[in-house]
């Protein structure tokens, strides 16, 4: 019997197993599909240390009226999708409003910092650095009023957590990235953050080399977790300890041990174009919602929000990133046929629950990051195996809170 079960193959579970192999302990990882299939394959591929403040929902009138009409591309909805979560979504709106937001920024931005500090030991033991760029991302502005709010976040940003940040005018980018075939206002170079051409390829490389060092990955139904003796067994594996690292489907098995959880679940979309001359660096389009970053498999156009239950064949969000793409880039044909989608794991505090399951002895909850589970599951991890090994934890984050 193994010492720790992690139930969940995604970056948040692998950098669990290998926080928690690095400190001495055996242990099993177990998931359904091969490591970074899941949530952890969909991504931006960003490793962000200047996103310190957590996705707030838009709560200007103009912004609300915008989203309710389905007008807006930040967020789309249905009326199932809406009301299945509609506590969790009036709570996550309540902790967007600027007191509540502010306070769950100061212990974001503290988790967020640490990132490329984290992954940076991995990705090298992982011999993965073939598909990291250590040199940022670029947001565009194009317009003189978007380019303004830039400055100023630019400024807040590094009085109040340090982070640098260059600007540009329109000609600046077009010598950085000329690829861009129109003339926007403006960008911001948000330099100190790292790009991945193909996440789940990181995950998996994270996986091999969590196996390399002697540990054990099950292709199995991590869901099947249940009591044995003293301990807890999932599919064939079994072990005195058993960390909850299943993203969007945690909630689900925690229903089943009395912890009710409630989670934000925002739809993402994804899909790959060919391009002959991609950009040099990831491009955050927020004006149009949506960033396009180069990958292995081509151009990828990644989505923002959306509040269904179930994926659309077409979804109106890729259109749209498609037709923004068009505008700055020559792209070629899709690389896929069907988009990917997938679901972020959002709690309505915007924080992640990491730390010891009330009421059940060796249990143990890691999941709820949001936008940031491929940046910050290293962080956390070293939050959880710290606590596991009997420090204390983070107060801010722990599962406790869930059952106010």
């Amino acid at each position: 019997m193994a010492e720790i079960l992690v139930l969940g193959a995604g970056m948040v579970g692998v950098s669990t197993a290998l926080a928690l192999q690095a400190r001495g302990h055996e242990v099993v990882m177990i998931d359904r599909t091969a490591p970074g299939r899941e949530t952890s394959y969909g991504n931006a591929g960003l490793i962000q240390t200047e996103a310190v403040e957590p996705y707030a929902m838009p709560l200007a009138p103009g912004a609300l009226l915008q989203i309710a009409m389905g007008r807006g591309y930040d967020v789309k909805w249905n009326v199932s999708g809406l009301l299945s979560q509609a506590q969790a979504v009036l709570t996550y709106a309540r902790n967007s409003l600027p007191a509540a937001h502010k306070r769950a920024s100061q212990t974001w931005g503290k988790l967020i910092r640490q990132s490329t500090e984290r992954h940076g030991p991995l990705i090298a033991a992982a011999g993965a650095d073939n598909i990291i760029r250590r040199d940022g991302y670029i947001e565009i502005h194009r317009t003189p009023a978007k380019m303004d709010k830039a400055r100023k976040v630019a400024e807040r940003f590094l009085t109040e957590f340090g982070v640098e940040a260059t600007l540009m005018d329109g000609k600046q980018l077009a010598r950085l990235e000329p690829s861009i075939k129109i003339e926007v206002e403006g960008a911001t170079h948000w330099s100190d953050s790292w790009n991945c051409a193909d996440p789940g390829g990181l995950v998996a490389a994270y996986a091999t080399l969590f196996q390399k060092r002697g540990g054990r990955v099950v292709v199995g139904d991590a869901g099947d977790l249940h009591r044995a003796g003293k301990g807890w067994k999932a599919d064939e594996a079994e072990g005195e300890h058993a960390v909850i690292a299943l993203g969007p489907w945690s909630p689900m098995l925690l229903a089943r041990y009395a912890l009710k959880v409630p989670m934000v679940y925002k739809r993402g979309y994804h899909k790959h174009y060919h391009m002959e001359t991609p950009p040099n660096h990831p491009i955050a389009d927020f004006g149009n919602s949506v960033v396009l970053s180069p990958m292995r498999r081509g151009l990828r156009i990644a989505t923002a929000a959306e509040l269904t239950p179930h994926p659309r064949l077409s979804p109106p969000q890729l259109k749209h990133g498609e037709k923004a793409a068009q505008e700055l880039f020559h792209i070629g044909a899709p690389v896929e046929a069907e988009p990917w989608t997938g679901r972020r794991p959002c709690m309505p505090d915007m924080l992640p629950v990491v730390g010891r399951v009330p009421d059940h002895e060796n249990l143990w909850a890691h999941f709820g990051h949001g936008h940031q589970g491929f940046t910050l599951g290293p962080v956390t991890a070293e939050i959880l195996a710290d606590e596991m090994d009997g420090g204390q934890g983070w107060a801010e984050l722990q599962p406790m809170r869930l059952k106010r």
